[in-house]
């Protein structure tokens, strides 16, 4: 049987991927890769390397997840190094962690590398720190793929009154419902937020609004897509360098 090693991608810049990362692909005999991984990591395999794609996104599941999790342990049975690629970090909503799981059930070897996540990259190459000086001295990280309006919804929203940064990863399609919730819970209508679409790509685009009006000014922006909730948004205007190289602002 065969090492499975459940990587992390990095956010979507091909140079914020690992060394260990990149070892580990140039080794694999197998790479089961996802949507969201750069495309580019997969030109590192070595010539006869068994690339699968298991892509998600809303409503265009290649294989659900109980079967994502049989091909990764049916390549163990039949390769050495098996390489299963996911974007961000595999355990920061990546369900690397169920993958994991299912390997040690049935007794496959298998390694985490953890990758750049996308809730740090992401908001950096927008020019937002999640923290900040006299600004924000903590930051929550978020599903934002559940419905706030979820009847048995496992976000614990009152717990969010006082966050200083909060980050919303998947949350573009329910960002109506998060904004209402968080006006819901307190948190004051002109509060700013940023929406980054494509974040660390040359495709990168950043709608900056608040809680009341980010909703309509974010409407058409492709996902993936990520939500910063915070005044470290305002930090913007001083510290944006990737969009102002890309000339895009």
């Amino acid at each position: 049987m065969g090492k499975v090693y459940l990587t992390g991608a990095g956010p979507g810049d091909i140079e914020l991927l690992t060394l260990k990362a990149a070892r580990v692909i140039k080794e694999a005999d197998i790479i089961i890769y996802d949507r969201l991984a750069n495309p580019q990591i997969l030109t590192m395999a070595k010539n006869g390397c068994e690339c699968i794609y298991v892509g998600k996104e809303d409503g265009k599941h290649i294989l659900p997840q109980d079967q994502i999790n049989e091909v990764i342990y049916q390549s163990a049975l039949r390769a050495d190094v098996v390489v299963r690629l996911k974007g961000g970090d595999p355990f920061v909503f990546g369900r690397g962690g169920e993958e994991g799981a299912y390997l040690a059930q049935r007794g496959i070897e298998f390694e985490v590398i953890p990758g750049i996540t996308s809730s740090i990259a992401v908001p950096a190459y927008a020019g937002i720190p999640v923290t900040h000086r006299g600004v924000s001295v903590s930051f929550r990280v978020v599903t934002g793929h559940e419905a706030p309006n979820k009847e048995a919804s496992q976000i614990p929203w009152e717990n969010f009154k006082t966050d200083d940064t909060i980050v919303f990863l998947m949350g573009l399609h329910n960002l109506g419902q998060i904004a209402a919730k968080l006006i819901e819970i307190g948190k004051p209508k002109e509060f700013p937020v940023a929406v980054i679409s494509k974040g660390t790509t040359l495709e990168q685009r950043t709608i900056i609004g608040t809680l009341e009006d980010i909703a309509q000014k974010a409407k058409d922006l492709p996902t993936p897509a990520l939500i910063v909730v915070g005044k470290v948004v305002e930090l913007r205007d001083k510290l944006n360098w990737f969009e102002k190289e890309l000339g895009s602002i």
